[in-house]
């Protein structure tokens, strides 16, 4: 996995339109790379409505959240429309930015569906340092990751 100070690596996906997000674009904004295995699922449902709820929180400290799964950007705009997510969702579908973050991923070949196989939060600070990494066997709390950011203020 990617480690505190390293830089991070760019990415290039698609949001929930369908339109290329860089990580590059947020430069001068911290950034909480929220990786997570699947929309829909009951932990990933939770902890995306919880950042959504939080959203104001993570605004106040400069700060934007992109949740990143290998699931397509249709199945994103399905599930953010159903659950009223505000923040963006990145369709990492050939699972290049999980590999360049160091998350082991894993592919169904009889299906072509990939995942990854860890729940990760990387928080990338105004510069493009990782500052912050860990992964969550469990759902992961806002109020660490909010604290984690104030260490950056």
């Amino acid at each position: 996995m990617v480690k505190v100070g390293d830089k991070a690596p760019e990415f290039d996906l698609v949001d929930e339109d369908g339109k290329s997000v860089k990580l590059s674009q947020f430069k001068g904004k911290n950034v909480v790379l929220a990786f997570y295995p699947f929309d829909f699922s009951p932990v990933c449902t939770n902890e995306n409505t919880c950042f959504s709820n939080d959203l104001p929180k993570f605004a106040d400290k400069n700060t934007v959240v992109l949740g990143i799964s290998a699931d397509s950007h249709f199945t994103h705009k399905a599930w953010k429309e159903k659950l009223g997510i505000k923040h963006t969702l990145l369709a990492d579908r050939n699972l290049e930015a999980g590999k360049a973050y160091g998350l082991t991923t894993s592919v169904d070949a009889k299906k072509f569906l990939g995942t990854f196989d860890k729940r990760a939060t990387v928080i990338v600070d105004k510069s493009g340092t990782v500052k912050y990494v860990a992964e969550h066997s469990e759902a992961r709390k806002n109020d660490d990751i909010l604290k984690e950011l104030a260490k950056l203020s």
